[in-house]
């Protein structure tokens, strides 16, 4: 019995012991995540959060060991070499949106060699270096959603994604952004399988875009599209594990979609076929693709309209004409009058001159005196 007490003893205080330690290696790692952490942010284990704290800049003294880093709602308005200058390689996981940022400038990774996934939404880029991004990057999801406002210079700016550097890339989000007509920066993403451009104003998609990249996920959401040109279709076509999301776009119901239409009824692509609809024209409006039928695609009314317009335009240029015309007499008038004049008088010598001659031929005695005359 006496033996029994002690061992229920030693087992007790065993326990007590290891509580303790056990206690002690929590506020240890307490200790050790919260050592280092900047100011105005918050640090747990490999989680730094430094969000809408009016920051101007990246924050220096971020721990080495940090893998999720949170700098969002800040005015980060430029993004250069000297924004990581210390090396952070067990960073994976960088969120940067909503910072009203202008400028990412060249080598500003070079120090996050294990970066993953780059969250730029919610921005104002104007210029994003070619050499941003180191060429052994792992970056594997980029989202630049909201992140551009004019697309006149957008091309330029989505020059990068041609660099030759984001090959293992496989995702990217340029949703919500006003790009108006796809530009063809995909070429060199070879690992590209989720492109997201969703409400992003796009009225078509030129032939070969889309060409290059494995895609298996395609949203157009929201957009401007009409319809699909043939030569997309084909290309589309060539990608059989691709889905694609299509609702949204204002679907002209014409004979210009014919082949479209045909398209979806063959294909198992569109995951949201359900949802296309008709806009234009009245008649059709908010039918279902689906349900419309060839027949009912016509362009009469609409041809017939052109045409009206192109009669009005050309007795436009008619008149036109005319007016220049009448103002070119107008301006040489006394030119004109005096040839007139000269014409008629012409005229009237040749004329007499035949009158002369029909008189001596009609009358023998004076064609006798005329030749008597001549000898």
């Amino acid at each position: 019995m006496r033996l029994l007490n002690t061992s229920c003893g030693e087992i007790r205080g065993r326990l007590h012991k290891s509580g303790v330690m056990h206690v002690l290696f929590l506020l240890l790692a307490i200790v050790l995540s919260c050592h280092g952490c900047p100011d105005r942010c918050v640090c747990s284990s490999q989680t730094v959060k430094c969000q809408n704290q009016d920051l101007d800049a990246i924050p220096h003294s971020i721990p080495a060991n940090t893998k999720f880093l949170f700098v969002t709602g800040n005015n980060i308005s430029n993004m250069s070499v000297a924004s990581f200058p210390t090396r952070l390689d067990q960073l994976t996981d960088l969120y940067l949106g909503g910072n009203g940022m202008e400028y990412v400038e060249e080598m500003v990774f070079d120090n996050l060699p294990n970066l993953l996934r780059l969250d730029l939404s919610n921005n104002r880029i104007q210029s994003f270096s070619e050499r941003a991004f180191p060429d052994d990057n792992k970056l594997q999801l980029l989202n630049l959603s909201r992140s551009f406002h004019n697309h006149s210079y957008i091309d330029v700016v989505l020059n990068f994604l041609c660099s030759g550097s984001l090959l293992q890339l496989t995702a990217l989000d340029l949703s919500s952004n006003d790009l108006v007509l796809l530009p063809d920066v995909f070429g060199s993403l070879s690992s590209l399988v989720s492109l997201s451009l969703q409400n992003s104003s796009i009225i078509t998609i030129h032939n070969g875009t889309l060409k290059v990249p494995p895609l298996r996920d395609l949203d157009l959401r929201d957009n401007s599209l009409r319809d699909l040109p043939t030569t997309t279709l084909a290309e589309l076509s060539l990608k059989p594990g691709l889905h694609i999301r299509l609702a949204g776009n204002p679907w002209r119901c014409d004979c210009f979609i014919d082949d479209m239409l045909m398209w979806l009824k063959n294909s198992t692509q569109v995951v949201d076929v359900q949802n296309l609809t008709c806009a234009d024209p009245e008649a059709l409006r908010q039918h279902q693709l689906l349900q419309v039928e060839q027949s009912q695609l016509k362009c009469s009314s609409e041809m017939e309209g052109v045409l009206e317009t192109s009669y009005v335009f050309l007795g436009l240029v008619l008149a036109l004409i005319g007016v220049i015309f009448l103002l070119v007499l107008y301006l040489n008038r006394k030119g004109i009058k005096r040839w007139m004049y000269n014409i008629r008088d012409a005229c009237r010598d040749h004329m007499e001159g035949y009158h002369y001659r029909y008189e001596i031929n009609s009358d023998p005695r004076l064609a006798n005196l005329s030749i008597n005359s001549d000898v």
